[in-house]
């Protein structure tokens, strides 16, 4: 979600990728829920974080969404000049519920991503 935003709304100013520690499916309900604010995002692919890396990838920032309690587990890049920032989004595969109630906490968590990338931009102007 965030690298479609960033896509989206600065295209011009950034090119933006998204990679996962483990990659696996696209979630369905993000892809749900994106395409309520008019983004599809329906054919992206999941990348691996290490691939990037080991392609030799290089950022001028890295944005992690990992929640606090797996901060842990979010990657970091020792030696490149990457600034790394780090966003506490929940983690949708912990949401429970009914479908509505999973679709709520998505569209909370495509609200909050999409606020801190706006945050982000305005950084840049």
């Amino acid at each position: 979600m965030a690298e479609a935003f960033l896509n989206t709304l600065a295209g011009h100013k950034f090119e933006a990728q998204s990679a996962g520690l483990e990659p696996g499916e696209l979630n369905a309900l993000a892809v749900e829920v994106m395409k309520e604010v008019g983004i599809d995002i329906s054919r992206n692919k999941v990348k691996s974080v290490f691939d990037l890396y080991q392609r030799g990838e290089l950022f001028s920032y890295v944005i992690t969404v990992c929640d606090e309690a797996a901060s842990e587990r979010c990657p970091s890049f020792p030696g490149l000049l990457t600034k790394t920032i780090n966003w506490s989004i929940e983690d949708p595969a912990s949401f429970t519920g009914n479908l509505e109630e999973k679709l709520e906490k998505m569209r909370r968590v495509r609200d909050s991503i999409k606020a801190k990338v706006e945050a982000f931009i305005l950084d840049f102007d």
